[in-house]
């Protein structure tokens, strides 16, 4: 079975879990996340990661293992070069992959031409796995880039690059859904990995509290970094989620949503100087 359709079948079955947890045990009732408005969202954040998979392979056809591959075949890497063992390889490269996605996801928060970019992901006004797919084109372009220096410049094992693209793939999905863990579990859970609950304060309309918890795989960047927030200031409940300059349900739109990074300075100009404290 070739890289894609491994990735395919794992997004399927980890879509079609977390739908089903959604469904079972939704954490948050609200208006934005039923009815039609839920129905727009879904199809715009869904049409978005097709579009922006299809952009991916046609730039970069074989992807992120693709390029591990061509690095293994060049002998590039300094991980090859120093004649590490490939297993304690892949687990470096694991979490060396994951703190640079989180460095990623700070720097699309704090240099204010990435997040004119990236605003599109939090202008989404519910918070569900669809959230975890809804990322901009040229975002996704952006970051394949970032992965792909990396495993060059370390050399990181293939197989290690698929588990991490799948992990990643799949752990955004369970930290946006709007699932309802038991507070023990999830109490516990975070101490190891990016709850639901502890991500959805990064997507609070508090400046504040969007300035926090960037994590997807690992908690431990954020609570090393300082950057870890525990709750919501008004509660779970009680927050509002999205960015305070959309609140009109346009967000909800495609053909809105693929052009905000190109629109002018404006409201969103302001909401990044809200972020970054400047």
């Amino acid at each position: 079975m070739s890289e894609a359709a491994i990735r395919l079948v794992a997004f399927l079955s980890i879509f079609a879990a977390m739908a089903a947890f959604e469904l079972w045990s939704p954490r948050l009732e609200r208006d934005e996340m039923r009815g039609a408005l839920k129905s727009r969202r879904w199809l715009t954040n869904l049409t978005m990661v097709v579009l922006s998979s299809v952009l991916v392979r046609i730039l970069f056809p074989a992807a992120a293992v693709g390029t591990a591959l061509w690095a293994e075949h060049q002998g590039y890497g300094l991980f090859r070069q120093a004649g590490m063992d490939p297993v304690l390889a892949g687990l470096l490269g694991f979490v060396i992959l994951d703190l640079a996605v989180w460095l990623e996801h700070l720097a699309s928060h704090k240099i204010p031409i990435l997040w004119r970019i990236h605003r599109m992901h939090h202008a989404d006004q519910g918070f569900d796995l669809t959230t975890a797919l809804r990322f901009h084109p040229l975002e996704i372009v952006l970051s394949m880039l970032w992965k792909a220096a990396i495993v060059v410049a370390l050399g990181l094992p293939v197989m290690a690059v698929l588990v991490f693209e799948i992990v990643l793939n799949g752990m955004a999905m369970f930290n946006h859904a709007n699932a309802r863990l038991p507070l023990g579990l999830d109490k516990v859970l975070r101490l190891f990995v990016v709850t639901p609950d502890m991500h959805r304060v990064h997507h609070s309309s508090i400046p504040s509290e969007t300035d926090s918890n960037y994590g997807f795989n690992f908690p431990f960047w954020d609570r090393i970094f300082r950057t870890y927030n525990d709750q919501p200031r008004l509660g779970h409940d009680g927050m509002e989620i999205g960015l305070r300059e959309f609140r009109d349900g346009s967000s909800a739109n495609l053909v809105w949503s693929l052009v905000l990074p190109f629109r002018g300075s404006g409201p969103a100009a302001s909401g990044q100087k809200k972020l970054t404290g400047k």
